[in-house]
């Protein structure tokens, strides 16, 4: 099928229609305009703006829509009181989410409204937090769109397609791409075609952007930057923040997934590459009877906080697993409207092994080795075990439950479920 063909179909599919668009934005007008009046009546110092997707107007088709709303208070309340302050003017019917800074989520016509906090800054180095940055990432894009009305499309198609690869998200437990991230990619790319060809054409050196030219070259950047801001795949440096890598959370697994996704679709164009896949139905297609699906909840508060608990927890798992078995795959889906990770796992029995121990004159250590094995025996001068590996992926469960009951609870894991 033509590529371009393709990409006007889903374009179509995920661009909202204009009815839609007036609504969002009049609820979100009305909502800004209530906050407004409450922030005045309440004497606190404060702006309030329309942030995020429907701001740029990148907004993609979905059964439920939200509205970034962000009230920008005066430097002198502080980091710590604007969250408070906020609480005060909200409804008692949102719902307070705990994050870096603690935001709300309110329904309205529908619509969730996402109110969240920031200090109003003149410039960049005075953020205390990523947030406090979104006035600017949103005047950026805003400007370059204008020039370009063509790159809001292909930033929809950029996000609908990571999103269906299970990339999008800078979570911890995603390590992906952010919204933000993709916008300055299509903006530098032009286009989405351009943008996933140079990622599917990707070797081994790391991309490094600078649109602003903040630096001379790239050996500038990587010396001038912390070592933590250029591990990431892609060093994409914030034109509004010269300091910042907006793509620092990008996880090299996550990348190599989204480059064979590339790859897959300018090999062979297809709608399938734009839709979400049931990961679970996937997987039970593919592996039948030999999938293990186990099913992990946390005391964690629904979102990047439960979800990335999880993900540690799942590495944590698999590292205990993988003495036992032969881990063939080993997938993480988090659902965050359940509050549930799945852990999806075929394995293979481990052949029993033959360990070797401390040497016969290294007296304390082989008390201790002989007290860990049931059966040693002595072959030039060094102890050995043989490991026998019989335990049935039910066994060990139980084995792992009883054993790690202390790890368990300190990473906040209150029910571990096999399904099947």
């Amino acid at each position: 099928m033509d590529i371009n063909k393709i990409l006007k179909q889903q374009i179509e599919l995920i661009k909202p229609d204009k009815e839609t668009l007036d609504k969002i934005n009049k609820n979100s007008n009305e909502f800004v305009k209530n906050l407004k009046n409450r922030l005045k009546n309440k004497k606190i110092k404060a702006e309030v703006f329309i942030g995020g997707s429907l701001a740029k107007k990148t907004i993609v088709k979905k059964d439920r829509y939200d509205a970034d709303i962000f009230v920008r208070f005066d430097k002198k309340y502080g980091d710590e009181e604007i969250s408070r302050l906020l609480g005060k003017i909200m409804d008692r019917n949102s719902k307070k989410i705990h994050g870096s800074r603690d935001y709300y989520q309110q329904a309205s016509n529908g619509i969730i409204m996402e109110i969240i906090p920031v200090i109003k800054i003149k410039n960049q180095q005075e953020a205390q937090n990523i947030t406090d940055l979104s006035y600017f990432h949103v005047n950026y894009i805003n400007k370059i769109i204008n020039k370009n009305k063509k790159l809001a499309e292909d930033i929809l198609l950029a996000k609908t397609f990571v999103h269906a690869q299970n990339c999008y998200g800078a979570e911890s437990y995603i390590h992906g791409f952010s919204g933000y991230s993709l916008e300055l990619l299509i903006c530098h790319y032009g286009s989405f075609l351009k943008f996933i060809r140079e990622i599917a054409k990707h070797s081994k050196d790391k991309i490094i952007i600078d649109d602003a030219k903040f630096y001379r070259n790239n050996n500038e950047i990587l010396r001038e930057l912390n070592e933590s801001k250029t591990k990431s795949p892609i060093i994409l440096i914030d034109p509004t923040f010269k300091e910042r890598n907006a793509l620092a959370g990008l996880s090299y697994e996550t990348f190599v997934k989204f480059k064979k996704a590339c790859q897959g679709f300018l090999g062979n164009p297809s709608d399938k590459f734009f839709e979400v896949e049931d990961i679970q139905e996937e997987l039970k297609r593919k592996y039948k009877n030999k999938l293990i699906i186990i099913a992990v909840k946390t005391n964690k508060q629904a979102g990047d906080i439960a979800g990335t608990k999880s993900k540690k927890f799942f590495e944590f798992f698999i590292l205990k697993l993988e003495k036992e078995f032969n881990v063939k795959i080993k997938e993480f889906e988090y659902n965050e409207n359940k509050n549930i990770s799945y852990y999806y796992l075929v394995i293979e029995k481990k052949p029993d092994e033959i360990i070797r121990g401390p040497s016969v004159k290294d007296i304390h250590n082989l008390a201790r080795f002989k007290k860990a094995r049931k059966k040693i025996f002595i072959k030039n001068d060094f102890a050995y075990a043989k490991i026998r590996h019989d335990l049935s992926f039910k066994e060990f469960i139980q084995r792992f439950k009883a054993k790690e009951k202390k790890i368990i609870k300190e990473m906040s894991v209150k029910e571990i479920k096999l399904i099947t």
